[in-house]
């Protein structure tokens, strides 16, 4: 992380074309995704009938499989040294899957889509992360990790709103919302063929061997795996979303009401990610990491102090404040501390552990809340975070006390 940036008046339009084409994709692969997820656990008990278990059991195995699946994705682009047909197969998986959703007759074929689906997402995950950086210099990157947060979040926003208006208009029709979520998918990929183009890589000294070995663990280097700790500490004080919708229910926001706390917090994450990247391009991203978590301490203050619905949306737009300031800057961060042929490898890692220190941390915070309530989960993840603040705090003191070591 540089200690100093020259202030930029940099722009969307002048980032590289595939930085923006990438955006678009992730965009309006969110769009269709979410209109599909923001309704399936609904399908799946009222139409299907399967049990609210089995619908637990399906976004298990999802998940899982997409963390697992990054790691090796990763490593894979580095080992043959291309990464948008990582990205493509793994953006063309995914939309493969969409049509299984308005046609599947039985928990199966459900299973099956979900399976696939984020089989994609670990594919192409961290080769897009690698590829941002490959398009990218050190003084675009912020903003470029801030623009394809931002839309991607303002997908995460629109996937649901679609789909609310058309349950609306169709008379709940599911399987018709699910069908017109295909359309979007494979516009993402259209998108990848066309609008992205990956830089030529330069044909390395020696043979390419698959990267995840001790030797090549070690060449990733000290500042990476610090990072890595950091962001996985920093992940256990953020646990999943889904406690922000049970703290407002639990202030006694009606049902109907209770997804707005969702948007709310994905509207200041899309509007504030790209100018928060561009703002880490140039200002000392430690500071800037220090401000997210900032954000994050309270927020869960406020969600811990909650008494009303309005503090319950006081607290989910304070944290995605914190989304919107860490999310892409821990990218960017990972992207500056790995060798150029590693990023992919490097990205499957972080993700893999982050993403496993997510399903730690939203455990805890289900059993804290079971066992003492909703104020002391948050309290817990206020506390978690502010011992990562004095981490991270001591770590730039040390490090500004170390000559000829980049703070």
């Amino acid at each position: 992380m540089q200690k100093k940036r020259l202030p930029s008046s940099m722009t969307v339009r002048e980032l590289p074309r595939g930085v923006i084409a990438l955006g678009f994709v992730s965009m309006f692969m969110d769009i269709s995704s979410e209109m599909i997820h923001s309704l399936l656990p609904i399908f799946l008990v009222s139409v299907l009938g399967v049990s609210t278990f089995a619908v637990g059991v399906i976004e298990g195995v999802a998940e899982a499989t997409a963390s697992i699946t990054k790691l090796f994705a990763g490593a894979v682009s580095d080992w043959i040294g291309r990464r948008k047909p990582l990205v493509l197969t793994g953006y063309g998986l995914a939309a493969m899957t969409k049509p299984l959703f308005p046609l599947a007759q039985g928990v199966g074929v459900v299973l099956l889509a979900r399976f696939i689906d984020r089989i994609g997402k670990g594919i192409r995950d961290a080769p897009r992360d690698a590829l941002l950086a490959d398009l990218t210099s050190d003084g675009q990157r912020g903003a470029a990790y801030g623009l394809r947060q931002a839309l991607d979040t303002a997908g995460a926003c629109a996937g649901p709103g679609l789909a609310l208006a058309l349950m609306m208009l169709t008379g709940d029709d599911f399987r018709l919302v699910f069908w017109s979520a295909v359309a979007p998918a494979f516009i993402a990929v259209g998108l990848i063929v066309f609008g992205v183009r990956e830089p030529i890589a330069k044909a390395p000294a020696t043979e390419r061997r698959y990267p995840v070995r001790r030797r090549e663990m070690v060449r990733l280097g000290t500042g990476y795996w610090t990072i890595v700790a950091f962001g996985t500490f920093l992940t256990l004080a953020r646990f999943s979303e889904a406690f922000l919708l049970l703290r407002a229910q639990s202030v006694g926001l009606a049902a109907r009401w209770i997804p707005a706390v969702l948007v709310v917090m994905n509207v200041i994450y899309a509007a504030g990610a790209y100018p928060f990247g561009r703002l880490s391009d140039r200002m000392s991203r430690r500071s800037l990491l220090a401000l997210g978590i900032g954000f994050l301490i309270a927020a869960d203050l406020i969600l811990a102090a909650a008494g009303n619905a309005w503090l319950a949306f006081a607290g989910a737009a304070v944290w995605g404040l914190h989304m919107a300031t860490t999310q892409g800057l821990l990218t960017t961060i990972v992207a500056d501390a790995a060798p150029a042929d590693l990023r992919g490898t490097a990205f499957g890692l972080f993700n893999l552990m982050t993403g496993l220190a997510l399903l730690l941390a939203s455990a805890l915070a289900g059993l804290l809340w079971t066992a003492f309530g909703p104020s002391a989960t948050f309290l817990t993840g206020a506390s978690l975070s502010g011992a990562a603040m004095i981490g991270l705090l001591a770590q730039t003191k040390r490090q500004a006390s170390s000559p000829g070591r980049r703070p």
